[in-house]
């Protein structure tokens, strides 16, 4: 893994947030990849190694939501996702960090118009509460 060696080097937590931010798009990214990796070389830095990566998760996941807010009314999305939305509304966005459903939940949140501050407070969370998860061995150490 030499190259997950260089681009630490090169770009750390930059490069973590940015891994986290495509993630949280319909490109491929491996954000959990990068984060335990990162964690490994330097486990006391779980702390800032998370919120970098929720950061950017949650910056490409509220990407998403705008998106669906500039979709026109008559857009058919995911039904799945639409479901949950209208039936949970925006806390349905705990799981917005589930790979392909997380992001036509957020997308149909902004197509549905969901209030703006319950859908930042809900996906933050969710997407926070996966990373931590992930960087739980480390801070236990």
């Amino acid at each position: 893994m030499a190259w997950l060696d260089l681009w630490l080097q090169q770009w750390g937590l930059w490069g973590l947030t940015l891994s986290a931010f495509v993630s949280a798009t319909v490109l491929p990214g491996n954000s959990e990849l990068f984060l335990l990796w990162y964690l490994k070389q330097l486990p006391t830095q779980w702390g800032i190694a998370v919120l970098c990566a929720s950061l950017g998760n949650s910056l490409g996941g509220l990407t998403n939501v705008v998106l669906g807010r500039c979709l026109p009314s008559r857009q058919t999305l995911q039904p799945r996702a639409q479901a949950w939305l209208q039936r949970y509304g925006a806390a349905a966005l705990l799981l917005s960090w589930l790979p392909l459903v997380g992001d036509a939940l957020c997308v149909a949140a902004g197509w549905l118009r969901l209030p703006w501050w319950s859908v930042v407070f809900f996906l933050c969370v969710g997407k926070t509460l996966r990373y931590l998860l992930l960087a739980l061995p480390f801070v236990l150490l």
